[in-house]
């Protein structure tokens, strides 16, 4: 057993008192052979040899137990600080030694699989949090915030966290109640207040928050306390005036030609009820105005079941070619009558792309029926079609990330300003010169196209000037697997 250690002989530490131990442990039998020495009942040559063999066997003994302690010590500092080991494989040669190790091991792999379990446990709560659309604080006994969503991050800032509840919201309401639910005074609060946010160029922007401010079960363990969500009633307000607009638009669009046929109606009634010439005439406008409803109802209707379908990915496979040929033959008769004629530029062997049918074609009808309304008489609209290597990016939602198809309808018409471009595709605008020029429209047509585009993850880019025409651009992805922001 000690050759086997002999080379490791000056391995052994200072700091492992192994000198002290064996001179120790041989103690005893020096002072016996003293004694023995000193009776005269032992030569001293033989108590000398005598004790140098016991010192001797000491180390013998004592060497392999100490070395062997010595590397497991070394092995469990380098566990207690999660590095490798890069000592040489253990070779213990006694059984006490190798008991430590197996318990040692053991007890490694235990705490180990717990670590990775609450690491696992701790990365799928956070990503579950990070779903959630409101913002969620977490915070400690001292109301020191320990952790928050992505929404809350984009709500009150990126360095929220390790900062009191009191240096991010200046409501003394908020932060008294937030007192109250930590002292256990309440065990829940709920109330609404402001916060002053410094955002953009408005220095003094107001928001309206509503607060749940609820504390955590006592089972629960970890430094959080209690957790407080938020909610932003700027998005309901937002919403409940998009739906007000909406209405208020609706109400009017369609106010108009109802006051025409009635007044229609009731000269047909009274003053004109024998006047075969007016008859026709009245009966004729109130014939445009009855299609002008029914185009805005069924582009009312439209929209709203776009909106509804909205979050669902489309999973059909279809071509481009086909869609616009069949949308150009769809306006054959409305382009002869302008003398404006439609040229194809399609790109050979262009790629299905993953798409709503249905909607890609009301998408392609309403630019290209746009063209034909708005073009110059005798004028050409050109229609083509490529391949792009990506989808340009919105600021106002995500697209899809890889390559798409880039269908451009190009006409010759009046140019459009800048700031026109950038209310086309409201709801209900209308350009003043196309209302001057009483160019019939419900001002959807672009509205419609946008919310297909934004089903799809895709993108329209307009482009004006005098000379070159009007140019619209519709980005299509070929696949919607993948998103970028």
């Amino acid at each position: 057993m000690f050759y086997k250690r002999r080379s490791k002989l000056f391995e052994i530490e200072k700091d492992t008192n192994f000198a002290n131990r064996i001179l120790a442990l041989s103690l005893p039998s020096a002072l016996v052979f003293i004694i023995l020495v000193a009776l005269k009942l032992l030569p001293a040559s033989i108590a000398v040899i005598a004790y140098a063999s016991i010192i001797l066997f000491n180390i013998v003994w004592l060497f392999p137990i100490t070395f062997e302690l010595q590397q497991i010590r070394k092995y469990i500092f380098h566990l207690a600080k999660e590095e490798n080991y890069t000592g040489e494989k253990f070779d213990l040669t006694e059984n006490d030694t190798r008991e430590i190790v197996n318990a040692v091991n053991e007890m490694h792999r235990f705490w180990t699989e717990k670590a990775e379990k609450l690491e696992a446990q701790t990365i799928s709560d956070t990503a579950v949090l990070d779903t959630l659309p409101d913002p969620i604080l977490m915070i400690d006994r001292n109301g020191n915030i320990l952790g928050a969503n992505i929404s809350a991050k984009k709500l009150l800032g990126d360095n929220i966290t390790d900062r009191k509840v009191e240096e991010i919201f200046s409501s003394n309401n908020f932060v008294n109640a937030v007192a109250r639910v930590l002292t256990k005074e309440s065990e829940s609060e709920n109330l609404i207040f402001y916060v002053n946010r410094n955002v953009g160029e408005d220095k003094n922007n107001t928001q309206k928050l509503y607060a749940h401010i609820k504390q955590l079960p006592w089972i629960s363990k970890g430094r959080a306390v209690a957790v407080i969500s938020l909610y932003d009633f700027a998005k309901a307000t937002k919403i409940e005036k998009m739906q007000s607009d909406f209405v208020a638009n609706a109400s009017h669009e369609l106010r108009t030609p109802l006051s025409v046929i009635s007044g229609f109606i009731e000269t047909l009634q009274t003053t004109a009820k024998d006047d075969e010439n007016a008859r026709n005439a009245f009966l004729k406008i109130m014939g445009e105005q009855a299609s002008y409803m029914a185009l805005l109802i069924e582009n009312l209707l439209s929209l709203s079941k776009i909106e509804m379908t909205q979050d669902q990915t489309p999973e059909e496979k279809i071509s481009i070619a086909p869609i616009v040929e069949d949308v150009c033959n769809a306006l054959m008769l409305k382009a002869k009558a302008r003398n404006i004629k439609f040229a194809l530029k399609i790109e050979q062997d262009l790629p299905t792309i993953t798409a709503d049918y249905g909607q890609i074609r009301q998408l392609l009808q309403n630019l290209c029926d746009n063209a034909v309304k708005y073009g110059n008489e005798n004028s050409n609209v050109t229609i083509s079609a490529v391949v792009a290597e990506s989808v340009p990016p919105s600021q106002s939602y995500e697209v899809a990330s890889g390559k798409a198809v880039a269908v451009t309808v190009h006409n010759f018409g009046e140019k459009i300003s800048g700031e026109y471009i950038t209310r086309l595709t409201e709801r209900f605008y209308r350009m003043q010169s196309h209302k001057n020029k009483n160019i019939k429209g419900s001002g959807l047509g672009l509205a419609i196209a946008k919310h297909i585009l934004i089903r799809h993850r895709g993108n329209l880019q307009i482009e004006s000037d005098t000379v070159g025409g009007n140019a619209f651009t519709i980005y299509l992805p070929i696949e919607l697997n993948n998103q970028t922001a």
